[in-house]
């Protein structure tokens, strides 16, 4: 047994041992568990794809005379400003003012705030134009200027629902393409799209949530945050497997760190034809290794991680929750399933390359002292389930 305290000690010693959740499963086999859980300190996680449910919170400093934003856009894209003074928050999906959207269907959705986003971590300066309907306090009623990220007060990002510990695999049984935040899927089964790190994904990698809980240090697109909240949606009563690994969508994250610190090569604004825009996020989260048990849960393979078969055509839009079959992560990374005989194409959204690169930089950063261990506060819910929308029809 191990605690928080002693392996924090042996980080800033220089002494710790981190592997990446890849590496740690050959050593695991040539070791033992045993041995294996003795001498390894930290294993590290990671994962890079979209993440719809993310964004800002952002101050701009005040303008003289001051003013009490009421309304505002960064490079036309509208910002929350229901808000103190000149506050504000950004969403990741958020489109430009006047983007004709699925008008002229399958619409191209070439800028939101995603992209803004990416634009400010770049060191790029956005347009800012505010309104203001005027108090004695705060008597500008228009602004138009430019802003950096370093011009900001505060900028921080702030997402509600990262990191989902499995999802599912998107298929079109139609007859016609369909463009959906898994790209295009192509008519009658010709493709399937997944999303998930698989085995280096965080949650994957501690499937009953161990160790990452509320208050657990992240490495989030290169800034040092931390988990605020269980994600939305998150739904832990799920179909699991024998090792306690979800077979659906199952846990989420709500994570937050400094945009001033991240790296911009881990933050992306993505447009999906017909869909809309998102921000394709790179995020890793190491697990103490303070029990044989918690290092077990780190060894799962890719062959051990199902995912559910979804037709975007029918059932997913009808939320009839009906499977089509299922398929393990090493059979999907293959680029191709059987399917009744047929044999289809499969295709990722996310990167597992940066995912190992995430990694490792995680791991480097452990292995150098600059990135400690914090325990978490509060355990995730076990055992929480999402509700439906209710349809209320007045009479």
């Amino acid at each position: 047994m191990k605690t928080y305290e002693e392996i924090n000690q042996k980080i800033k010693s220089g002494d710790a041992v981190v592997m990446n959740a890849e590496e740690i499963i050959n050593y695991v086999e040539q070791k033992g568990l045993t041995k294996a859980a003795e001498e390894v300190d930290v294993v590290t996680t990671a994962t890079f794809g979209p993440m719809c449910s993310s964004g800002c919170f952002i101050n701009f400093g005040q303008s003289s005379p001051k003013i009490r934003i009421t309304e505002a856009w960064l490079d036309d894209v509208p910002i929350y400003s229901g808000l103190a003074a000149v506050d504000a928050y950004l969403g990741a999906t958020q489109l430009r003012q006047n983007d004709p959207a699925n008008m002229y269907y399958p619409g191209d959705f070439r800028f939101g705030g995603a992209h803004v986003i990416e634009k400010l971590i770049r060191g790029e300066q956005v347009q800012l134009f505010a309104l203001s309907y005027g108090t004695d306090e705060y008597p500008t009623k228009e602004i138009r200027t430019y802003v950096t990220l370093d011009d900001l007060n505060q900028s921080q990002m702030v997402n509600p629902r990262n990191c989902y510990q499995n999802y599912n695999i998107a298929t079109n049984t139609s007859d016609r393409s369909i463009y959906t935040y898994f790209g295009h899927l192509k008519p009658k089964m010709q493709n399937l799209v997944y999303c998930s790190a698989g085995q280096l994904s965080p949650l994957l990698n501690d499937p009953l949530y161990t160790t990452i809980g509320i208050g657990t240090k992240v490495w989030l697109a290169g800034a040092q945050g931390h988990v605020y909240a269980e994600g939305t949606q998150h739904s832990s009563d799920c179909n699991r497997s024998e090792n306690g690994v979800p077979r659906e969508g199952a846990g989420t994250l709500s994570l937050t760190a400094d945009m001033k610190e991240m790296d911009p090569e881990f933050v992306r604004g993505v447009s999906f034809k017909g869909y809309g825009v998102s921000l394709a996020l790179g995020i890793g989260i190491p697990i103490p290794i303070l029990n044989e048990d918690i290092l077990k849960q780190t060894t799962v393979r890719d062959k051990d991680i199902y995912a559910q078969l979804i037709d975007y055509a029918t059932d997913y839009p009808n939320a009839t929750g009906k499977s089509l079959a299922e398929f393990n992560y090493e059979e999907l990374k293959s680029g191709e399933v059987s399917y009744r005989g047929k044999k289809i194409e499969v295709s990722s959204i996310s990167s597992y390359s940066k995912a190992v690169k995430i990694a490792n930089r995680l791991k480097d950063e452990i292995q150098n002292g600059s990135f400690t261990l914090a325990e978490p506060y509060k355990k995730l819910p076990p055992k929480s389930s999402t509700k439906s929308m209710k349809i209320i029809n007045e009479k």
